[in-house]
Protein backbone atom coordinates (compact mmCIF):
# COMPACT_ATOMS: atom_id res chain seq x y z
CA UNK A 1 0.00 0.00 0.00
CA UNK A 2 0.97 3.32 -0.74
CA UNK A 3 1.70 6.11 1.83
CA UNK A 4 -0.67 8.60 2.45
CA UNK A 5 1.18 11.69 1.05
CA UNK A 6 -0.26 15.47 2.66
CA UNK A 7 -0.35 18.75 1.91
CA UNK A 8 -1.63 20.73 4.63
CA UNK A 9 -3.19 23.89 2.71
CA UNK A 10 -3.67 26.15 5.75
CA UNK A 11 -0.03 26.90 6.03
CA UNK A 12 -0.02 29.08 2.63
CA UNK A 13 -1.58 31.28 4.86
CA UNK A 14 -2.57 30.86 8.19
CA UNK A 15 0.59 32.08 9.64
CA UNK A 16 0.55 34.99 7.45
CA UNK A 17 -2.89 36.05 8.51
CA UNK A 18 -2.38 37.85 11.26
CA UNK A 19 -0.12 39.89 9.02
CA UNK A 20 -2.86 40.67 6.65
CA UNK A 21 -5.16 41.77 9.63
CA UNK A 22 -2.80 44.21 10.67
CA UNK A 23 -2.07 45.81 7.39
CA UNK A 24 -5.87 46.69 7.32
CA UNK A 25 -5.91 48.47 10.29
CA UNK A 26 -7.40 46.19 13.45
CA UNK A 27 -6.13 47.00 16.87
CA UNK A 28 -4.44 44.09 18.66
CA UNK A 29 -7.07 43.70 20.63
CA UNK A 30 -9.53 43.37 17.64
CA UNK A 31 -7.47 41.04 16.23
CA UNK A 32 -7.19 38.25 19.64
CA UNK A 33 -11.14 38.82 19.49
CA UNK A 34 -11.45 37.40 15.45
CA UNK A 35 -8.83 34.68 15.94
CA UNK A 36 -10.55 33.63 19.48
CA UNK A 37 -13.96 33.38 17.37
CA UNK A 38 -12.11 31.29 14.52
CA UNK A 39 -10.69 28.74 17.14
CA UNK A 40 -13.75 28.40 18.95
CA UNK A 41 -15.62 27.85 16.05
CA UNK A 42 -13.42 25.02 15.09
CA UNK A 43 -13.57 23.86 18.70
CA UNK A 44 -17.65 22.53 18.26
CA UNK A 45 -18.05 22.75 14.24
CA UNK A 46 -15.55 20.20 13.41
CA UNK A 47 -17.26 17.35 15.68
CA UNK A 48 -20.11 18.12 14.63
CA UNK A 49 -19.54 18.46 11.08
CA UNK A 50 -17.41 15.25 11.02
CA UNK A 51 -20.49 13.26 12.39
CA UNK A 52 -22.79 14.17 10.42
CA UNK A 53 -20.72 13.38 7.05
CA UNK A 54 -20.38 10.07 8.44
CA UNK A 55 -24.32 9.37 9.38
CA UNK A 56 -25.23 10.96 6.08
CA UNK A 57 -22.49 9.28 4.48
CA UNK A 58 -21.73 12.53 2.48
CA UNK A 59 -17.57 12.45 3.78
CA UNK A 60 -16.71 13.08 -0.34
CA UNK A 61 -19.12 15.68 -0.85
CA UNK A 62 -18.19 17.40 2.30
CA UNK A 63 -14.49 17.66 1.49
CA UNK A 64 -14.95 18.85 -1.58
CA UNK A 65 -17.55 22.03 -0.73
CA UNK A 66 -15.10 22.55 1.83
CA UNK A 67 -12.30 22.90 -0.30
CA UNK A 68 -14.62 25.37 -2.92
CA UNK A 69 -16.26 27.46 -0.55
CA UNK A 70 -12.87 27.86 1.79
CA UNK A 71 -10.97 29.01 -1.46
CA UNK A 72 -13.94 31.50 -2.20
CA UNK A 73 -14.55 32.37 1.29
CA UNK A 74 -10.53 33.26 1.55
CA UNK A 75 -10.32 35.53 -1.43
CA UNK A 76 -13.63 37.83 -0.59
CA UNK A 77 -11.30 39.13 2.20
CA UNK A 78 -9.13 40.80 -0.13
CA UNK A 79 -12.19 42.99 -1.06
CA UNK A 80 -12.66 44.28 2.47
CA UNK A 81 -10.35 47.12 2.11
CA UNK A 82 -8.04 48.53 5.13
CA UNK A 83 -9.22 51.67 7.41
CA UNK A 84 -6.72 53.65 6.03
CA UNK A 85 -4.68 52.93 9.31
CA UNK A 86 -1.90 51.21 8.15
CA UNK A 87 -0.05 49.50 10.59
CA UNK A 88 2.78 47.86 8.69
CA UNK A 89 4.49 48.89 5.56
CA UNK A 90 4.34 46.58 3.12
CA UNK A 91 3.70 48.63 -0.31
CA UNK A 92 6.02 47.28 -2.63
CA UNK A 93 9.77 48.66 -2.81
CA UNK A 94 8.23 52.38 -1.68
CA UNK A 95 8.50 50.99 2.34
CA UNK A 96 11.78 50.34 1.96
CA UNK A 97 13.48 53.51 0.65
CA UNK A 98 16.87 54.10 2.32
CA UNK A 99 17.92 57.30 4.23
CA UNK A 100 19.87 58.43 1.50
CA UNK A 101 17.14 57.93 -1.38
CA UNK A 102 14.47 60.35 0.97
CA UNK A 103 17.23 63.00 1.34
CA UNK A 104 18.00 62.70 -2.27
CA UNK A 105 14.33 63.22 -3.31
CA UNK A 106 14.47 66.32 -0.58
CA UNK A 107 16.88 68.03 -2.33
CA UNK A 108 14.91 67.77 -6.11
CA UNK A 109 11.75 69.00 -4.45
CA UNK A 110 13.63 72.25 -2.89
CA UNK A 111 14.66 72.16 -6.00
CA UNK A 112 11.39 72.41 -7.87
CA UNK A 113 9.80 74.59 -5.56
CA UNK A 114 12.66 77.22 -6.34
CA UNK A 115 11.46 76.69 -9.96
CA UNK A 116 7.25 76.47 -9.29
CA UNK A 117 6.47 77.42 -5.84
CA UNK A 118 2.93 78.32 -6.21
CA UNK A 119 2.54 75.12 -8.77
CA UNK A 120 4.80 72.55 -6.02
CA UNK A 121 2.83 74.03 -3.14
CA UNK A 122 -0.68 73.57 -4.77
CA UNK A 123 0.28 69.59 -5.34
CA UNK A 124 1.77 69.03 -1.72
CA UNK A 125 -1.39 70.68 0.35
CA UNK A 126 -3.19 68.59 -1.82
CA UNK A 127 -1.47 65.13 -1.10
CA UNK A 128 -1.28 66.07 2.39
CA UNK A 129 -4.98 66.48 2.29
CA UNK A 130 -6.03 63.19 0.67
CA UNK A 131 -2.95 60.82 0.96
CA UNK A 132 -2.85 58.15 4.39
CA UNK A 133 0.24 56.75 3.79
CA UNK A 134 3.46 58.62 4.14
CA UNK A 135 5.63 56.94 1.75
CA UNK A 136 2.84 57.20 -0.88
CA UNK A 137 2.94 60.98 -2.54
CA UNK A 138 2.36 63.10 -5.18
CA UNK A 139 6.08 64.17 -4.38
CA UNK A 140 7.00 60.67 -5.83
CA UNK A 141 5.35 61.00 -8.57
CA UNK A 142 6.57 64.49 -9.42
CA UNK A 143 10.48 62.87 -9.11
CA UNK A 144 9.76 59.95 -11.12
CA UNK A 145 8.39 62.57 -14.12
CA UNK A 146 11.16 64.93 -13.55
CA UNK A 147 13.91 61.76 -13.51
CA UNK A 148 12.53 60.65 -17.09
CA UNK A 149 11.99 64.03 -18.61
CA UNK A 150 15.36 66.06 -17.71
CA UNK A 151 18.83 65.47 -17.28
CA UNK A 152 19.79 68.35 -15.69
CA UNK A 153 18.47 70.60 -12.56
CA UNK A 154 17.20 73.49 -15.74
CA UNK A 155 13.92 72.45 -16.09
CA UNK A 156 11.03 74.12 -17.93
CA UNK A 157 8.15 75.33 -17.27
CA UNK A 158 6.36 73.50 -20.00
CA UNK A 159 8.16 70.25 -18.72
CA UNK A 160 7.30 71.24 -15.21
CA UNK A 161 3.49 71.96 -16.82
CA UNK A 162 3.15 68.61 -17.95
CA UNK A 163 4.32 66.55 -15.70
CA UNK A 164 1.73 68.32 -13.02
CA UNK A 165 -1.37 67.41 -15.35
CA UNK A 166 -0.42 63.87 -15.25
CA UNK A 167 -0.03 63.65 -11.44
CA UNK A 168 -3.09 66.12 -11.13
CA UNK A 169 -4.97 63.43 -13.24
CA UNK A 170 -3.59 60.42 -11.66
CA UNK A 171 -4.11 61.41 -8.33
CA UNK A 172 -7.92 62.21 -9.49
CA UNK A 173 -8.52 59.24 -10.17
CA UNK A 174 -7.02 57.55 -6.94
CA UNK A 175 -8.93 60.04 -5.15
CA UNK A 176 -11.93 58.11 -6.54
CA UNK A 177 -11.00 54.81 -5.74
CA UNK A 178 -10.30 55.78 -1.61
CA UNK A 179 -14.08 57.62 -1.97
CA UNK A 180 -15.40 54.57 -3.41
CA UNK A 181 -13.43 52.33 -0.82
CA UNK A 182 -14.62 54.55 2.16
CA UNK A 183 -18.37 54.35 0.88
CA UNK A 184 -18.31 50.62 0.72
CA UNK A 185 -16.99 50.83 4.47
CA UNK A 186 -19.23 53.98 5.52
CA UNK A 187 -22.46 52.03 4.67
CA UNK A 188 -23.01 51.35 8.16
CA UNK A 189 -22.70 54.97 9.86
CA UNK A 190 -23.50 54.14 13.67
CA UNK A 191 -19.84 53.20 14.16
CA UNK A 192 -16.25 54.15 13.30
CA UNK A 193 -14.69 52.87 10.39
CA UNK A 194 -12.49 50.80 12.16
CA UNK A 195 -15.18 49.27 14.24
CA UNK A 196 -16.92 48.93 10.99
CA UNK A 197 -13.98 46.91 9.73
CA UNK A 198 -14.09 44.77 12.31
CA UNK A 199 -17.77 43.17 12.41
CA UNK A 200 -16.74 42.78 8.44
CA UNK A 201 -14.31 40.34 9.05
CA UNK A 202 -15.50 38.85 12.14
CA UNK A 203 -18.51 37.62 9.39
CA UNK A 204 -16.46 36.69 6.65
CA UNK A 205 -13.31 35.07 8.44
CA UNK A 206 -16.41 33.18 10.63
CA UNK A 207 -17.70 32.04 7.06
CA UNK A 208 -14.25 30.77 6.23
CA UNK A 209 -13.73 28.69 9.40
CA UNK A 210 -17.56 27.05 9.05
CA UNK A 211 -16.13 26.27 5.32
CA UNK A 212 -12.64 25.15 6.20
CA UNK A 213 -13.34 23.25 9.70
CA UNK A 214 -14.75 20.05 8.48
CA UNK A 215 -11.76 19.38 6.37
CA UNK A 216 -9.51 18.09 8.48
CA UNK A 217 -11.74 15.52 10.77
CA UNK A 218 -13.63 14.02 7.79
CA UNK A 219 -10.38 12.96 5.56
CA UNK A 220 -9.18 12.14 8.85
CA UNK A 221 -12.00 9.68 10.12
CA UNK A 222 -12.46 8.60 6.09
CA UNK A 223 -8.75 7.41 5.94
CA UNK A 224 -8.74 5.37 9.15
CA UNK A 225 -11.78 3.64 8.58
CA UNK A 226 -10.25 2.69 5.12
CA UNK A 227 -6.91 1.52 6.76
CA UNK A 228 -8.62 -0.20 9.57
CA UNK A 229 -10.55 -1.97 7.08
CA UNK A 230 -7.76 -3.33 5.34
CA UNK A 231 -5.75 -4.08 8.24
CA UNK A 232 -3.41 -1.28 8.16
CA UNK A 233 -4.28 0.80 10.88
CA UNK A 234 -0.22 1.04 11.96
CA UNK A 235 0.13 3.13 9.37
CA UNK A 236 -2.18 5.76 10.29
CA UNK A 237 0.18 7.06 12.39
CA UNK A 238 2.78 7.97 9.58
CA UNK A 239 -0.19 10.80 8.24
CA UNK A 240 1.10 13.24 10.83
CA UNK A 241 4.32 13.37 9.25
CA UNK A 242 3.26 13.88 6.03
CA UNK A 243 1.46 16.34 7.17
CA UNK A 244 4.02 18.19 8.89
CA UNK A 245 6.48 17.97 5.76
CA UNK A 246 3.52 19.58 3.57
CA UNK A 247 3.16 22.44 6.40
CA UNK A 248 6.77 23.09 5.39
CA UNK A 249 6.44 23.31 1.76
CA UNK A 250 3.70 25.34 2.43
CA UNK A 251 5.23 28.26 4.76
CA UNK A 252 8.84 27.90 3.03
CA UNK A 253 6.99 28.18 -0.43
CA UNK A 254 4.54 30.92 0.11
CA UNK A 255 7.51 32.67 2.11
CA UNK A 256 9.48 32.53 -0.99
CA UNK A 257 7.30 33.88 -3.79
CA UNK A 258 6.16 36.87 -1.41
CA UNK A 259 9.37 38.36 -0.77
CA UNK A 260 10.62 38.22 -4.69
CA UNK A 261 7.14 40.42 -5.00
CA UNK A 262 7.08 44.06 -5.20
CA UNK A 263 3.78 44.19 -6.04
CA UNK A 264 1.15 42.26 -7.08
CA UNK A 265 -1.36 44.27 -9.17
CA UNK A 266 -0.85 47.98 -8.22
CA UNK A 267 0.98 50.20 -5.41
CA UNK A 268 -2.38 49.70 -3.48
CA UNK A 269 -2.29 45.93 -2.93
CA UNK A 270 -0.74 44.21 -0.34
CA UNK A 271 2.28 41.41 -1.05
CA UNK A 272 0.45 39.51 2.03
CA UNK A 273 -2.66 39.04 -1.00
CA UNK A 274 -0.33 36.75 -2.57
CA UNK A 275 -0.80 34.14 0.55
CA UNK A 276 -4.52 34.07 -0.43
CA UNK A 277 -4.42 33.56 -4.15
CA UNK A 278 -1.75 30.55 -2.97
CA UNK A 279 -3.95 29.33 -0.48
CA UNK A 280 -7.07 29.50 -3.50
CA UNK A 281 -5.03 27.77 -5.80
CA UNK A 282 -3.38 25.05 -4.03
CA UNK A 283 -7.20 24.30 -2.40
CA UNK A 284 -8.42 24.51 -6.13
CA UNK A 285 -6.07 22.22 -7.67
CA UNK A 286 -7.03 19.52 -4.52
CA UNK A 287 -10.46 19.84 -5.51
CA UNK A 288 -9.79 16.99 -8.63
CA UNK A 289 -7.36 14.95 -5.64
CA UNK A 290 -10.59 13.73 -3.80
CA UNK A 291 -12.41 12.42 -6.40
CA UNK A 292 -9.24 9.46 -5.46
CA UNK A 293 -8.83 9.37 -1.72
CA UNK A 294 -9.33 5.90 -0.07
CA UNK A 295 -12.51 6.85 1.95
CA UNK A 296 -14.35 4.43 3.46
CA UNK A 297 -17.70 4.03 5.71
CA UNK A 298 -17.52 1.43 8.65
CA UNK A 299 -21.32 1.31 9.39
CA UNK A 300 -20.23 -1.69 11.53
CA UNK A 301 -18.78 1.19 14.18
CA UNK A 302 -21.51 3.62 13.71
CA UNK A 303 -21.76 3.14 17.82
CA UNK A 304 -18.16 3.91 18.30
CA UNK A 305 -17.68 5.54 21.62
CA UNK A 306 -17.17 9.10 20.86
CA UNK A 307 -15.76 12.33 22.65
CA UNK A 308 -17.53 12.07 25.80
CA UNK A 309 -16.55 9.09 26.99
CA UNK A 310 -12.80 9.67 25.73
CA UNK A 311 -13.76 12.62 28.56
CA UNK A 312 -14.48 10.53 30.80
CA UNK A 313 -11.34 8.43 30.42
CA UNK A 314 -9.40 11.67 31.01
CA UNK A 315 -11.07 12.87 33.97
CA UNK A 316 -10.93 9.51 35.72
CA UNK A 317 -7.18 9.84 35.44
CA UNK A 318 -4.74 11.99 37.33
CA UNK A 319 -1.99 11.99 35.37
CA UNK A 320 -4.53 12.32 32.31
CA UNK A 321 -5.53 15.26 33.98
CA UNK A 322 -2.19 16.51 34.21
CA UNK A 323 -1.10 15.98 30.85
CA UNK A 324 -4.70 17.98 29.57
CA UNK A 325 -3.69 20.80 31.52
CA UNK A 326 -0.10 20.76 30.05
CA UNK A 327 -1.75 20.92 26.73
CA UNK A 328 -4.29 23.84 27.42
CA UNK A 329 -1.15 25.50 28.39
CA UNK A 330 0.85 24.38 25.40
CA UNK A 331 -2.07 25.27 23.33
CA UNK A 332 -2.64 29.09 25.14
CA UNK A 333 1.22 29.63 24.33
CA UNK A 334 1.29 28.11 20.85
CA UNK A 335 -1.40 30.67 19.84
CA UNK A 336 0.90 33.52 21.09
CA UNK A 337 4.13 32.04 19.15
CA UNK A 338 1.85 31.12 16.16
CA UNK A 339 -0.05 34.61 15.98
CA UNK A 340 2.84 37.12 16.75
CA UNK A 341 5.78 35.93 16.48
CA UNK A 342 5.94 37.39 12.66
CA UNK A 343 5.13 40.18 14.17
CA UNK A 344 7.90 40.35 16.10
CA UNK A 345 10.13 39.57 13.19
CA UNK A 346 8.46 41.99 11.08
CA UNK A 347 9.17 44.58 13.65
CA UNK A 348 13.13 43.90 13.34
CA UNK A 349 12.98 44.06 9.60
CA UNK A 350 12.41 40.34 8.85
CA UNK A 351 11.44 39.34 5.25
CA UNK A 352 8.81 36.91 4.38
CA UNK A 353 11.50 34.68 3.48
CA UNK A 354 13.03 34.99 6.73
CA UNK A 355 9.17 34.28 8.40
CA UNK A 356 9.18 31.17 5.69
CA UNK A 357 12.42 29.51 6.56
CA UNK A 358 11.79 30.24 10.12
CA UNK A 359 8.33 28.30 10.25
CA UNK A 360 10.32 25.33 7.61
CA UNK A 361 12.83 24.55 10.62
CA UNK A 362 10.43 24.93 13.45
CA UNK A 363 8.01 22.06 11.71
CA UNK A 364 10.57 20.27 10.44
CA UNK A 365 12.44 19.73 13.80
CA UNK A 366 8.71 18.54 15.04
CA UNK A 367 8.78 16.28 12.18
CA UNK A 368 12.25 14.84 13.40
CA UNK A 369 11.07 13.98 16.91
CA UNK A 370 10.50 10.35 15.92
CA UNK A 371 13.97 9.30 15.07
CA UNK A 372 14.42 10.39 18.20
CA UNK A 373 11.32 9.21 20.04
CA UNK A 374 12.95 5.51 21.03
CA UNK A 375 16.01 6.95 22.47
CA UNK A 376 14.09 9.65 23.92
CA UNK A 377 12.20 6.59 25.71
CA UNK A 378 14.97 4.98 27.27
CA UNK A 379 16.39 7.77 28.94
CA UNK A 380 13.37 9.76 30.77
CA UNK A 381 10.04 8.97 31.46
CA UNK A 382 6.47 10.38 29.59
CA UNK A 383 6.36 12.51 32.61
CA UNK A 384 9.42 14.10 32.05
CA UNK A 385 9.80 14.55 28.41
CA UNK A 386 6.10 16.57 29.39
CA UNK A 387 8.58 18.49 31.41
CA UNK A 388 11.38 19.35 29.10
CA UNK A 389 9.26 20.20 26.68
CA UNK A 390 7.36 22.76 28.47
CA UNK A 391 10.48 24.08 29.58
CA UNK A 392 11.83 24.15 25.61
CA UNK A 393 8.82 26.13 24.76
CA UNK A 394 9.27 28.47 27.46
CA UNK A 395 12.82 29.29 26.63
CA UNK A 396 11.60 29.92 22.77
CA UNK A 397 8.82 32.40 23.82
CA UNK A 398 11.30 34.41 26.45
CA UNK A 399 13.70 34.22 23.13
CA UNK A 400 11.49 35.52 21.13
CA UNK A 401 10.82 38.56 23.10
CA UNK A 402 14.69 39.10 22.93
CA UNK A 403 14.76 39.40 19.34
CA UNK A 404 17.69 41.78 17.42
CA UNK A 405 17.52 41.01 14.01
CA UNK A 406 16.00 39.63 10.55
CA UNK A 407 17.69 36.37 10.83
CA UNK A 408 17.27 35.86 15.01
CA UNK A 409 15.02 33.76 15.46
CA UNK A 410 15.32 30.55 13.01
CA UNK A 411 18.17 29.18 15.33
CA UNK A 412 15.75 28.56 18.47
CA UNK A 413 13.31 27.15 16.10
CA UNK A 414 15.29 23.47 16.51
CA UNK A 415 13.97 23.48 20.36
CA UNK A 416 10.97 22.91 18.28
CA UNK A 417 11.67 19.04 18.00
CA UNK A 418 11.12 18.80 21.63
CA UNK A 419 8.94 22.17 22.50
CA UNK A 420 6.06 20.46 19.79
CA UNK A 421 7.49 17.02 18.88
CA UNK A 422 8.17 15.81 22.27
CA UNK A 423 5.15 17.09 23.98
CA UNK A 424 2.63 15.61 21.67
CA UNK A 425 4.83 12.08 22.16
CA UNK A 426 4.12 12.62 25.51
CA UNK A 427 0.62 13.07 24.96
CA UNK A 428 -0.07 10.18 22.90
CA UNK A 429 1.85 8.12 25.33
CA UNK A 430 -0.39 8.94 27.82
CA UNK A 431 -3.29 8.11 25.71
CA UNK A 432 -2.43 4.52 25.00
CA UNK A 433 -2.56 4.16 29.03
CA UNK A 434 -5.97 5.21 29.33
CA UNK A 435 -7.47 3.72 26.57
CA UNK A 436 -9.83 1.16 25.91
CA UNK A 437 -10.80 -0.62 22.66
CA UNK A 438 -12.32 2.22 20.15
CA UNK A 439 -11.28 5.11 21.89
CA UNK A 440 -7.84 5.96 21.17
CA UNK A 441 -8.70 8.29 18.31
CA UNK A 442 -11.62 9.80 20.43
CA UNK A 443 -8.90 10.54 23.26
CA UNK A 444 -6.70 11.85 21.19
CA UNK A 445 -8.77 14.51 19.72
CA UNK A 446 -9.58 15.47 23.26
CA UNK A 447 -5.92 16.57 23.72
CA UNK A 448 -6.00 18.33 20.36
CA UNK A 449 -9.25 20.47 20.99
CA UNK A 450 -7.76 21.08 24.25
CA UNK A 451 -4.67 22.47 22.60
CA UNK A 452 -5.58 23.32 19.43
CA UNK A 453 -8.77 24.98 19.52
CA UNK A 454 -9.56 25.72 23.40
CA UNK A 455 -6.33 27.05 24.64
CA UNK A 456 -5.53 29.22 21.75
CA UNK A 457 -9.17 30.23 21.29
CA UNK A 458 -8.72 31.47 25.29
CA UNK A 459 -5.45 32.62 24.33
CA UNK A 460 -5.86 34.70 21.83
CA UNK A 461 -8.95 36.24 23.30
CA UNK A 462 -6.44 37.56 26.35
CA UNK A 463 -3.26 38.18 24.31
CA UNK A 464 -4.85 40.89 22.23
CA UNK A 465 -5.77 43.31 25.53
CA UNK A 466 -2.17 42.33 27.01
CA UNK A 467 -0.52 43.27 23.65
CA UNK A 468 -2.66 46.39 23.09
CA UNK A 469 -1.23 47.65 26.66
CA UNK A 470 2.26 46.68 26.86
CA UNK A 471 3.39 45.10 23.85
CA UNK A 472 4.86 41.70 22.16
CA UNK A 473 7.89 41.36 24.01
CA UNK A 474 5.96 41.98 26.93
CA UNK A 475 3.18 39.39 26.45
CA UNK A 476 5.97 36.49 25.42
CA UNK A 477 8.06 37.18 28.69
CA UNK A 478 4.45 36.69 30.40
CA UNK A 479 4.15 33.44 28.73
CA UNK A 480 7.37 32.53 29.29
CA UNK A 481 6.59 33.12 32.87
CA UNK A 482 3.73 31.21 33.13
CA UNK A 483 5.35 27.95 31.43
CA UNK A 484 8.44 28.21 33.90
CA UNK A 485 5.80 28.13 36.83
CA UNK A 486 3.91 25.53 35.84
CA UNK A 487 7.54 23.44 35.63
CA UNK A 488 7.96 24.15 39.01
CA UNK A 489 4.61 22.84 40.08
CA UNK A 490 4.11 19.37 37.57
CA UNK A 491 6.70 17.30 39.32
CA UNK A 492 5.17 17.45 42.32
CA UNK A 493 1.58 17.27 41.11
CA UNK A 494 2.96 14.00 39.14
CA UNK A 495 4.69 12.90 42.54
CA UNK A 496 0.94 13.25 44.09
CA UNK A 497 -0.89 11.57 41.62
CA UNK A 498 1.50 8.22 40.45
CA UNK A 499 0.82 6.55 37.64
CA UNK A 500 -2.53 4.00 37.49
CA UNK A 501 -1.71 2.09 34.68
CA UNK A 502 -4.50 0.52 33.08
CA UNK A 503 -4.53 -2.56 31.12
CA UNK A 504 -3.61 -1.58 27.32
CA UNK A 505 -6.72 -3.45 25.46
CA UNK A 506 -5.24 -2.57 22.17
CA UNK A 507 -1.79 -3.92 22.87
CA UNK A 508 -3.67 -6.42 25.03
CA UNK A 509 -5.88 -7.69 21.81
CA UNK A 510 -2.97 -7.83 19.29
CA UNK A 511 -0.85 -9.99 21.27
CA UNK A 512 -4.68 -12.47 22.06
CA UNK A 513 -3.74 -14.28 19.09
CA UNK A 514 0.31 -15.16 19.76
CA UNK A 515 -0.70 -16.20 23.33
CA UNK A 516 -3.79 -18.32 21.86
CA UNK A 517 -1.74 -20.47 19.37
CA UNK A 518 0.96 -20.27 22.33
CA UNK A 519 -1.40 -22.13 24.75
CA UNK A 520 -2.92 -24.38 22.39
CA UNK A 521 0.93 -25.88 21.54
CA UNK A 522 1.25 -25.87 25.08
CA UNK A 523 -1.67 -28.30 26.05
CA UNK A 524 -0.36 -30.62 23.02
CA UNK A 525 2.91 -31.18 24.46
CA UNK A 526 0.99 -32.00 28.15
CA UNK A 527 -1.28 -34.57 26.30
CA UNK A 528 1.96 -36.53 23.94
CA UNK A 529 3.56 -36.33 27.39
CA UNK A 530 1.25 -38.19 29.18
CA UNK A 531 0.39 -40.81 26.27
CA UNK A 532 3.90 -41.56 26.52
CA UNK A 533 4.40 -42.25 30.08
CA UNK A 534 1.17 -44.17 29.69
CA UNK A 535 3.08 -46.50 27.15
CA UNK A 536 6.00 -46.70 29.54
CA UNK A 537 3.91 -48.21 32.33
Amino acid sequence: MKRNKQIDIKACILPFLTLYLRYLGLTPSMMGLLMSTKHLISLVWSPLASFLSKHYNKRRAVITGSLVCSAGAALILLLIPSTGVETLTSHCNISHLSVSSTEELSDYVRVVGSVMSTTHTTIVSQSATHESSPTETTIDTVFRCFNEQSHNLHISAATFQQCDFSVVTKKEKQREKDEARLEFLGSLKVMDVQHQLFFMLLIVVSIWELMAAPLEWTVDDGLYEYLDFVDASDRYSSTGVWGLLGAVCGVSGAGLLVSHLDCLIGSHTPREAVHFYSYAAVTTLAVPVVAFLPLYLNKKRSRSPGLFKALQLVRGDLCALLCAATAFLMGLAGSEVDDLLLWQMQEHGSSELHMGLSLAVALLSRAAFPLLSGRVSKLLSPGRVLLVGTVCLALQCLYYSLLWGPWAAIPVQVLSCFSSGALWWAVQVQCEDVTTPGTERSVRRVYQALSLDLGAGLGSMARGFVVHRFGVSVLFRGVAVMLLLWCLFLPLLQWKAPPQRRINYSRLLASDTSEVSESESEQETDWLEKAMEDDEQ
